[in-house]
């Protein structure tokens, strides 16, 4: 890489390590922990891309992009983050950062975005960020699955392609419409979910688009259609009239399954398949539990309940579950152990309970008796791209399947040998402070008990 990277972050431990990271790639580097500093930076012309905290002890880094992009328009910054919501994905996008990351990073690929930002060093007019907007969205994880979604929902919120968005009951698809349309150019128009019911007729399609007046049109679970609705719908897609609205829909189906059966015309799926969203299942983001557990609990604190606090032992617990109903399941399943717990700390045994009256648990990939795991990989990894229909999913796949296989892995190898690393290591056929690294990136907990086998 060659030219000079401004980077602010408030933690030393990060500017130490970015800055080590950056000159031994061939870069200069100015670190401060000061947005005044930083802005003073470029308002000299200093710097050919910049690396900037949210959370400053002066400011907010995200409201400096505005002015940065009046005074500098070709200086691309990258935005990292520890405020893991969809919003500072989307203020990102708005105040046209060049990149954005949450926190903890992944250095590589901090590096390469860095090097194509200092190849591109080029930007669009900055849009400047809307204040009346809410604070916050159910929408909350730091895993990559779900950091890459925000991302998708960021850049496509202000197009007018449709969006198909797919997963399982109770992962929120409705929830990542409605952002999608809360934070586009038509938030002020109305927000139209059409069911089965509403197309049954020929008059269907003309009422919906009279109440959609160019806003948005969701079709609930556009799988469940019958055939001469998804032809009325067709028909409304091709004949919008003047005031065209955005058209997205959702399905827990699989639709790839539905076009081969003939349940869904093909002219149908490609023309909703502009932009594809899959939400990850909870148990595909484990990491998000304790977040969305924190989240919870403080909801139902401010609805009047008594404070609560998860215990270890209970969190553990709760992230070993599966989680068949998803992020709704563990919603309703925080608020009845809310409820339930006889004292401030919840204790494993009280979760166990709640979680023994739910669904029962369902492999996470779906293998079919006998099935090997590469062949219920490859069936998983083949449905992840089918739902993506006539593009191609989020730069990075490779890296993100291998850590999705690598973290459950080595987490149930030291749960196999005790938490003893030595052992761990030799099981695994890898070298011990290999396994120490990988421990300390996937950021896994590890215990030492005796094992008995």
């Amino acid at each position: 890489m060659d030219g000079t990277v401004l980077v602010a972050d408030d933690d030393r431990t990060i500017r130490t390590v970015l800055t080590q990271a950056l000159t031994r790639a061939g870069c200069k580097v100015h670190a401060t922990s000061s947005l005044t500093t930083l802005m003073r930076w470029v308002g000299e012309g200093r710097g050919d891309a910049v690396i900037t905290d949210v959370m400053m002890p002066d400011g907010n880094g995200l409201e400096m992009l505005p002015k940065i992009s009046q005074d500098r328009p070709d200086l691309p910054v990258i935005v990292i983050s520890a405020q893991n919501t969809i919003m500072t994905a989307i203020q990102a996008e708005e105040a046209e950062a060049f990149d954005y990351l949450p926190k903890p990073f992944d250095l590589p690929d901090l590096m390469k975005r860095t090097a194509r930002a200092l190849e591109t060093r080029s930007r669009r007019p900055a849009v400047p960020v809307e204040d009346e907007r809410p604070d916050e969205l159910p929408l909350i994880g730091r895993t990559p699955a779900m950091q890459a979604l925000y991302r998708v929902v960021a850049r496509i919120m202000n197009t007018d392609l449709p969006v198909l968005i797919t997963g399982e009951s109770g992962t929120g698809k409705s929830l990542i419409a409605r952002a999608v349309h809360d934070f586009s150019d038509r938030r002020t128009l109305p927000f139209v979910t059409v069911s089965p019911s509403d197309l049954t007729d020929l008059e269907g399609p003309s009422r919906v688009m009279a109440r959609a007046r160019g806003g948005t049109i969701v079709l609930d679970e556009v799988a469940d259609l019958d055939d001469d609705a998804q032809g009325r719908v067709v028909r409304m897609m091709d004949a919008p009239g003047d005031h065209a609205p955005r058209f997205m829909a959702t399905s827990q189906a699989r639709l790839s399954d539905r076009l081969e059966k003939g349940g869904l015309r093909e002219d149908l799926y490609y023309r909703l398949s502009g932009a594809v969203i899959e939400v990850p299942s909870l148990r595909e983001r484990v990491d998000d539990i304790p977040l969305l557990a924190e989240h919870f609990l403080g909801r139902v604190e401010r609805e009047g309940m008594p404070h609560r606090v998860l215990s270890d032992e209970a969190m553990e617990l709760m992230r070993a579950y599966s989680w068949p109903g998803n992020v709704r399941q563990l919603e309703n399943a925080v608020r009845r152990i809310a409820l339930t717990a006889r004292a401030e700390e919840i204790t494993r045994a009280e979760i166990e309970v709640v979680l023994g009256n739910q669904p029962a648990a369902q492999p996470v990939l779906g293998q079919t008796q006998g099935e090997s795991l590469s062949a219920s990989v490859g069936r998983h990894l083949q449905h992840y791209f089918d739902l993506h229909g006539n593009m191609l999913p989020p730069p990075g796949l490779y890296a993100r399947i291998l850590r999705e296989v690598e973290l459950p892995l080595i987490e149930i190898a030291l749960d196999a040998t005790g938490g003893n690393q030595a052992k761990c290591a030799d099981l695994l056929g890898i070298n011990r402070n290999t396994l120490r690294k990988k421990i300390k990136d996937l950021e896994i907990s590890v215990t030492r008990r005796r094992k008995l086998m």
